[in-house]
């Protein structure tokens, strides 16, 4: 029996509801392997704990989550505490807290989906951007002074540092050449920032010629919107940086069809500390309590989750029923169907237990 400690931190809004159908799909995952346990440890963090304590997590937080071999998260946010507080006090800490410097963050247009592109469908959106997670526009370098005077100032200040911006580049290129078609998209704006994102371009130019059957080509970020809109087809691995990519995949999830469909994970490569396998979209307050958030993108994060603990057939298996499911049209409002969250978990499970491979 291969055995794995899980952190689950449901938190905010439709969190808890996709996370317990996440833990669900999964529990049923190991019963139809026969040799997979999943021991689940639930962290009840997030802004109710906020309320109630002053912080989002303990002070011992990263402590407690340590001993785990993946956390997955739910979502974080709340329409009565201001969004910087709930991100950094969370999700943000827990991050930059384990060095999770990879952001994954794949695309596709599933089997079943009614994506926004015209003509496009399965096959024709088949990405994987790769998000620096560690630094950046998100460094939280930065202040303000003056406060409320008209003379008041804010900075926020982009750090770039080689040894980031090279590790992750080399994540990506590693991460294109794994792929079938070899190819990366480095996303920048050095034309108007000429300091940081020429840096991004240098090193993207120096790591290249490690990987000679790598193809790749550079993007400002503004141009890269068009060409994922006009041209999805001439793109597969994308890297860029923290703001950047976390745009770009945003709109390549509502691509797709929705972002209740597009998942991440936040990957500590070096493999010192848990990574974090979570659901893009985010808590959702306008649909908590309803029973229609879509569990898609939940439940394609845990086969990012089950992949980097050697279960790539489970992850398989998982990804399969998810296919299968989409393609029978068991879906939720937010792709254009009518069933709920507890019908298309069922379905799921279904798939799972009716799988010959």
């Amino acid at each position: 029996m291969r055995s794995y400690a899980i952190a689950a931190i449901p938190a905010d809004g439709i969190g808890p509801e996709v996370i317990d159908a996440g833990i669900e799909v999964l529990t049923a995952l190991c019963q139809r392997a026969g040799d997979l346990r999943l021991d689940v440890t639930r962290y009840d963090w997030g802004s109710d704990y906020y309320k109630a304590h002053g912080k989002m997590m303990p002070d011992d937080g990263l402590d407690q989550l340590k001993a785990h071999d993946a956390i997955y998260f739910g979502a974080v946010g709340a329409p009565d505490i201001p969004d910087h507080i709930t991100l950094w006090g969370l999700r943000l800490a827990i991050c930059q807290g384990f060095d999770q410097y990879a952001n994954v963050r794949p695309t596709r247009i599933l089997p079943g989906i009614s994506a926004p592109l015209r003509g496009k469908g399965p096959g024709d959106l088949d990405w994987v951007i790769v998000r620096e997670n560690s630094e950046g526009e998100y460094a939280g370098h930065g202040g303000r002074v003056h406060r409320g005077m008209p003379e008041e100032v804010a900075t926020e200040v982009a750090i770039f540092t080689r040894h980031a911006v090279t590790r992750i580049m080399r994540y990506a290129f590693r991460l294109a050449q794994s792929r079938r078609r070899k190819l990366l998209t480095v996303v920048t704006k050095s034309n108007a920032q000429r300091h940081g994102m020429v840096m991004w371009d240098e090193i993207a130019e120096e790591v290249a010629r490690e990987f000679v059957d790598v193809t790749w080509d550079k993007m400002l970020v503004d141009a890269m919107t068009v060409r994922m809109t006009l041209h999805p087809e001439s793109l597969d691995t994308i890297v860029a940086t923290n703001l950047h990519a976390d745009i770009l995949s945003d709109l390549a999830g509502a691509l797709a069809g929705s972002l209740g469909v597009a998942p991440t994970a936040n990957i500590d490569p070096d493999r010192r500390f848990p990574s974090m396998f979570e659901p893009i979209h985010g808590s959702a307050f306008d649909i908590a309590g309803k029973g229609i958030a879509n569990p898609v993108a939940t439940f394609w994060s845990a086969c990012q989750m089950l992949d980097p603990l050697g279960e790539a057939d489970a992850a398989s298996r998982l990804m399969r029923a998810i296919e299968t499911v989409c393609a029978e049209g068991s879906v939720t409002p937010d792709v254009g169907g009518n069933a709920n969250t507890r019908q298309v978990t069922e379905a799921v499970i279904a798939a799972i237990r009716g799988s010959n491979v």
